[in-house]
């Protein structure tokens, strides 16, 4: 039995989602089954392909709805999940108990075990390191905004390693491998250190390009990136560098060479005095988040859409 999981590309919950998914599915559904791990990446209309679903069964998480009639399991926290006409409705007309969205779960990875031990009695009690850091990465709790721009962390790395990999053969590996590895020997992995160590000597220098290019204004931080190569960008630089701003929005020519508008809200300021629905300004650029992060991406020759974008984003942000 082959089971296909379409996950988020290039996001550590988005792997970790995929990994904690086929633990919870051998436990509860089927031992045997087997997976094949397909990343999925934001764009407008419907991202999604008849072969995405073509296996004895299918599973999103960590990304948007679709109403393709073989999606089988679906796990999201994402408030832009249901995106297109019809969605939601169709959503909320299933009644196969394999569905679930809450976009008040801080992680995906930990939303799927909370399901499972609710619903399914699973206990996934192998898999706390994981999902510990898991929420720890995606809500962006660190002590300190230094802290995920040092990387030291062996879980820093690993989710270094997933936002710079761009060799798909390597995801399904690394997933299995989460499900398997204790993180701080997954870390010291060749197959890791290939992809961690030229990014980590990148980053030194990305610290120091961030510095240069940051513009701050009213509280709202804004950097242009679209003229240097194409690759992801560590997001919690500017947070490092400037701790006083309240938003940061930005663009970036990510690894396909699309322009990445990337817009988010200081997550060492109290959290009920953000007043902008981040994912609200994104979903209408085509893109998607959360109430505190998101973006949204434009082709490789729309560098003027994407710099408009960021220009009248940042100013609906100044605007308060």
């Amino acid at each position: 039995m082959r089971v296909h999981v379409l996950h988020h590309a290039a996001c550590f919950d988005g792997a970790a989602s995929a990994a904690v998914f086929t633990a919870f599915y051998r436990a509860c559904v089927r031992e045997d089954a087997e997976f094949v791990y397909i990343p999925k990446a934001h764009q407008p209309g419907d991202p999604f392909t008849d072969a995405d679903f073509d296996a004895d069964d299918s599973a999103i998480v960590d990304f948007r709805y679709s109403t393709h009639p073989r999606l089988g399991w679906y796990f999201d926290h994402h408030v832009s999940a249901f995106q297109l006409d019809g969605q939601r409705e169709h959503f909320d007309a299933d009644d196969s108990g394999r569905r679930f969205h809450d976009p008040n779960a801080p992680s995906c990875t930990g939303y799927i075990a909370t399901i499972g031990r609710e619903r399914f009695g699973w206990q996934p009690t192998a898999l706390t390191e994981l999902l510990h850091w898991a929420e720890l990465i995606d809500t962006a709790s660190f002590p300190t905004p230094a802290m995920p721009v040092e990387l030291d962390e062996p879980a820093l790395q690993l989710m270094t390693f997933v936002e710079q990999n761009r060799d798909v053969s390597r995801v399904g590996r690394f997933i299995t491998d989460l499900l398997e590895t204790p993180l701080a020997q997954l870390a010291r992995a060749p197959y890791v250190r290939d992809v961690v160590e030229p990014a980590l000597q990148t980053h030194r220098q990305d610290i120091e390009l961030m510095r240069g290019r940051l513009r701050v204004e009213d509280g709202v931080a804004t950097y242009d990136l679209s003229d240097q190569p194409p690759r992801s960008y560590n997001k919690f630089i500017a947070y490092a560098l400037q701790p006083q701003i309240r938003y940061l929005v930005g663009v970036s020519r990510g690894p396909d060479g699309c322009h990445k508008l990337s817009v988010g809200y200081n997550p060492w300021l109290p959290a009920d005095e953000r007043d902008h629905d981040i994912a609200a300004l994104c979903e209408r650029l085509g893109g998607g988040g959360h109430p505190y992060v998101g973006g949204a991406s434009f082709p490789a020759d729309a560098a003027a859409l994407a710099l408009a974008a960021l220009a009248d984003t940042a100013a609906a942000l100044r605007r308060g």
